[in-house]
């Protein structure tokens, strides 16, 4: 049998804790930050928890990441 690969694009772009939930990153926070204020700035700051129905999606693509 052929092995599952994992979405090599998707590697970077999610980090699963080590309870298993998938952190994902916000838009908006790489660059030209020089006109963004700093209210805009810290509320971007952090990585959220994705949602428990996008997880889901995702779960085939990140098969062989540690869960």
């Amino acid at each position: 049998m052929p092995k599952m690969k994992t979405h090599s694009s998707l590697k970077g772009r999610f980090k699963i804790t080590g309870t298993g939930k998938v952190l994902r990153y916000k838009a908006h926070k790489n660059h030209l930050l020089s006109h963004k204020s700093k209210r805009a700035k810290r509320v971007l700051n952090g990585n959220p928890v994705m949602a428990p129905g996008d997880v889901r999606r995702l779960r085939q693509g990140l098969a062989n990441l540690k869960r």
